[in-house]
């Protein structure tokens, strides 16, 4: 039994121990890792994430009247709720569904602010994305949810037009000031590329990113050092971002070009700002370069922009932390070709890309590098890109 066969096997009897009574189906949906591009969604630039082989899965199953049950695997918890508690909120004011239910809640929250008629629906929950990672844990979630609740209820929902939807649930009900970049990966992903995805015209191309051949890997460390979205260091970044276009006369920072940085970052007015636009405009450039790179077939080069990107981020946008740093030095001095934060920051993981035959070595050395310093030990994996959200059955 495969892994992904392992958690769709767990939601399956989740569900029937909880409902006594088979599912109607089982929608899955992966979790990401960016290759490059970071704090730029927000800011209407360019991405490069791809899906990962881990997934969340969901059993599903009609209900005979207009409420929401679901059960997760993970704390054991039941969670009912009805029409009062997706009804009463918006406008970024967090709902009245707390905790891991809320991101459930959220995606019939926007489906029925979307003027979709939302069945009732009985639900369970099991993954294999490690939460607090920044492998987007919760898209995963929210992709899955939405992708049973349109199956079920035969909404007119196409698949492009989903990620725009999840990404306002999580904004307007979790409360989670996150961009479209998660939400469209977990979604949109094709196995085997990376997707370019313009977050200002949702505009995606599905760039081949096969690494075997070239004989490659992208290790994906997990730092152990807690990941989360919903606070106040990642919305303080955002709103510094939209200060500084507002100063700047521009839509947003993804329209300030690399070529006119210096003027920009002259007519700033703190050097705090300067460098949290010179990470956006740069990272937006690197993410323009790598994919350059990749249509070349030229893999291995990519390996210095993501260092580069993991400097600015440390520098400029100030969002690593301690373990984070250890493991990017950690690899590099292993012989890894580029390494960088992914994710959101404060956290999370690491991606390092490698030679697939040096990836044990160059963890190992990280693992080492942590008990130096006595940090809790790392995990890793290696990861590759995978499908975006689905029906299984």
């Amino acid at each position: 039994m495969t892994a992904r066969d392992d958690v769709a096997a767990r939601a399956t009897a989740g569900f029937q121990r909880v409902y006594a009574s088979p599912p109607a189906g089982r929608w899955a949906a992966p979790g990401r890792v960016n290759l490059i591009g970071e704090h730029t969604d927000y800011n209407d630039g360019f991405v490069l994430p791809f899906a990962l082989p881990l997934r969340t899965v969901v059993a599903a199953a009609p209900a005979a009247e207009d409420r929401w049950q679901v059960w997760s695997e993970l704390t054991g918890e039941t969670v009912s709720f009805g029409t009062a508690e997706v009804t009463a909120t918006g406008s970024g004011t967090p709902g009245p569904v707390t905790g891991w239910a809320a991101y459930v809640a959220a995606v019939v929250w926007a489906l029925r602010e979307a003027g979709h008629r939302v069945p009732g629906a009985r639900l369970a929950v099991a993954s294999d994305v490690p939460l607090g990672a920044g492998l987007s844990s919760s898209a995963a979630l929210e992709a899955a949810v939405l992708a049973a609740l349109v199956d079920l209820g035969g909404l007119d929902l196409p698949a492009e037009q989903q990620p725009r939807l999840a990404q306002r649930a999580e904004n307007g009900y979790v409360g989670a000031p996150t961009g479209i970049m998660d939400q469209s990966a977990v979604i949109r992903c094709h196995a085997g590329h990376a997707l370019f995805l313009d977050c200002r015209t949702e505009q995606v191309e599905h760039i081949p990113f096969e690494l075997e051949p070239a004989g490659l890997a992208v290790l994906v460390i997990d730092s152990q050092a807690p990941h989360r979205h919903a606070d106040g260091e990642y919305a303080a970044r955002r709103a510094s971002c939209e200060r500084a276009a507002k100063q700047l006369g521009v839509t947003a920072l993804r329209d300030v070009p690399a070529e006119q940085l210096d003027d920009a970052l002259a007519r700033l007015t703190d050097d705090e700002t300067r460098r949290r636009v010179r990470h956006v405009v740069t990272e937006n450039q690197r993410v323009l370069d790598t994919v350059a790179l990749l249509r070349a077939e030229r893999v291995r080069q990519i390996g210095p922009l993501l260092t580069a990107s993991h400097t600015s981020m440390r520098d400029d946008f100030a969002i690593t932390v301690p373990e984070i740093d250890t493991a990017v030095e950690a690899a590099l001095a292993a012989g890894a070709l580029g390494a960088r934060m992914t994710g959101g920051g404060f956290g999370g993981c690491v991606l390092a890309l490698v030679e697939a035959a040096q990836a044990d070595q160059v963890a190992a050395a990280v693992t080492a590098a942590y008990a130096e310093r006595a940090f809790t030990p790392p995990t890793h994996t290696t990861a590759i890109p995978a499908a975006g959200a689905t029906r299984l059955d």
